[in-house]
């Protein structure tokens, strides 16, 4: 049962994952947008420093439509090979590790399990699932944000293959675990919002007799388990985009010390608010996601139900 439940979650989530690259492509953009600018010293009255207006920020919409008019649309699919190895490291470890836990933990009289332990069991497995992952989630970062960079300055990996060896030369293995504590944060807070949500609302709606088994009460419980994981997960995942991406040159001070300095000046030069840049595509990816994601196993479970 151990090993099947890492099969299912990982064919899952693979087929997830590959469906709805592009809007994450489109998120990881619009997170980057206004990082660069700088913060100008305002007059000694103010006491204070005023950000540097810099270009207006668009929306998804206008993002995917300039990344496919400069680059064309096979651009959307930028960095997928990173994005096929990231759901087969990290999300088949904690859909698997989940499901483990989730039957150790279950009652066996009643055959529940209560909130606070599907929430214990998401925390669980996703940071062991996110540290085993972390290389290939730094590639696939670097790979979509690579685009909206000027042509000289673009890392141009050929693949998830090739941008971890690139890494690792050109910066050390360690880059490869750069932004590991924040990886690892938020797929505790995504696993945990999002399984132990989808479980909690599919139980209630079928307890409750609002649904029967199927289709529907699959596609609501995940849409609404999504939608939690948008809002619990977005403003660190924010910051864990600007720390992968950032580029550090040798022998010069990196943009970022650290994920707090990064929340700092994050905070500092566009506002609180920039926390949640890329929630519109966060929420249109997360919910179609999580919907392909819970509806996928649902069926594969279904198919290897014999084995």
């Amino acid at each position: 049962m151990g090993l099947k439940g890492f099969v299912e979650g990982g064919i899952a989530s693979i087929v997830a994952g590959c469906s709805t690259h592009p809007l994450d492509l489109i998120k990881v953009r619009m997170q980057l947008q206004g990082e660069n600018h700088q913060v100008r010293p305002a007059p000694a009255s103010l006491g204070t420093n005023i950000p540097v207006t810099g270009p207006p920020r668009v929306g998804p919409v206008a993002v995917g439509m300039r990344i496919i008019q400069q680059d064309g649309a096979a651009a959307l699919f930028s960095g997928i090979s990173a994005t096929v190895l990231r759901q087969t490291l990290y999300s088949t470890t904690r859909m698997g590790l989940y499901d483990v836990l989730k039957i150790r933990w279950t009652d066996p009289e009643t055959g529940n399990m209560k909130l606070w332990k599907k929430i214990g069991a998401g925390l669980i497995a996703g940071g062991i699932g996110a540290a085993v992952g972390n290389p290939a989630d730094v590639a696939m970062v670097r790979m979509q944000a690579d685009g909206r960079l000027p042509a000289a300055q673009r890392r141009n990996y050929k693949s998830v293959v090739d941008a971890i060896t690139q890494m690792t030369k050109n910066e050390g293995i360690g880059s490869l675990w750069r932004g590991s504590s924040l990886t690892v944060n938020r797929a505790m807070l995504v696993t945990a919002s999002q399984l132990a949500s989808y479980d909690q609302i599919k139980e209630a709606i079928l307890e409750k007799g609002v649904m029967k088994d199927g289709l529907g009460t699959h596609v609501t419980a995940s849409f609404a388990a999504g939608f939690v994981a948008s809002v619990v997960t977005n403003p660190i995942d924010v910051i864990k985009t600007r720390v992968m991406n950032m580029k550090v040159e040798p022998g010069k001070v990196p943009p970022y010390a650290g994920a707090a300095d990064c929340a700092l000046k994050t905070i500092r030069t566009e506002g609180p608010m920039a926390l949640y840049k890329g929630f519109i595509p966060t929420i249109s990816r997360q919910g179609p996601f999580t919907i392909v994601l819970f509806v996928t196993l649902e069926q594969v479970r279904k198919l290897l139900k014999d084995f």
